[in-house]
């Protein structure tokens, strides 16, 4: 049986118009399915099959959007806020129509690779604590974090809500001195949840602070190097089919 559905609802969903807007361009001979110019916009339409078409555009359905984003600091991970650019506000204008919303959340402060989506049910399957997704950050730390600490984080950590994390892989990248005498280490880190801060505050937890965070990857999807701060680009159909996989059929 062929998935059908209205055309005017089709060409809202990609915001072309309102439905009033879409019958006058019907009514216009603006619209044109498979090559042939069409006056009733409540048509029934084949949206995998029907080639649409309006001034002479081809428009492209998709009910879902998948997008890789390079979150760069200072932006928060909302739809809106009163005060601060959202990442939605980052994208281009043809996704406005999709109302996505970022998959979790990274802080104001944070950069790196975020999902934005309007897919429900793949973003609660890669939310859900049950599913453990991977995530791993690039961070540089204010102190020499050495083999305790690794341990200690291969083990759990209890953070200051006394909250004992799930165990976590600690690699450290390097370590040198400052200027100041001090030390400075870059290190990766792969959690298992997405506790409030978490990263900061397991670091806290042994004495130590992060004072630059980025996120490098969450379960299979890695982020683009090619991608500037900033910038995003939808995901590739192998992207997409990993996350599906290894998310919505567990």
């Amino acid at each position: 049986m062929k998935k059908t559905q209205r055309l005017d609802k089709l060409l809202v969903h990609m915001g072309i118009g309102t439905r009033s807007q879409l019958k006058q361009l019907a009514k216009n001979g603006a619209i044109a399915v498979n090559g042939v110019t069409v006056k009733d916009s409540g048509m029934q339409v084949d949206p995998d099959a029907d080639r649409i078409a309006v001034n002479g555009d081809e428009v492209r359905y998709r009910e879902f959007v998948y997008i890789m984003l390079n979150k760069p600091p200072g932006v928060v991970s909302a739809t809106e806020d009163n005060r601060d650019r959202t990442v939605v506000d980052l994208l281009a204008d043809e996704y406005r129509p999709f109302a996505v919303f970022p998959v979790g959340r990274l802080d104001k402060d944070t950069e790196g690779l975020l999902l934005l989506t309007n897919d429900g049910k793949l973003a609660h399957n890669l939310l859900s604590p049950r599913k453990h997704v991977p995530k791993t950050y690039l961070a540089r730390v204010a102190g020499a974090v050495g083999e305790e600490d690794r341990r200690a984080f291969a083990c759990g950590v209890t953070l200051d809500d006394g909250y004992k994390t799930l165990p976590a892989a600690l690699r450290v990248l390097n370590v040198r001195e400052t200027a100041e005498g001090g030390a400075l280490s870059e290190i990766e880190l792969t959690i298992m949840e997405g506790k409030f801060h978490q990263v900061k505050r397991m670091f806290e937890a042994v004495g130590k602070k992060v004072v630059y965070l980025k996120r490098l990857s969450m379960g299979p999807l890695v982020l683009d190097e090619e991608l500037a701060l900033g910038a995003a680009r939808e995901l590739t159909a192998g992207e997409l089919l990993a996350l599906q996989r290894v998310y919505e059929e567990q």
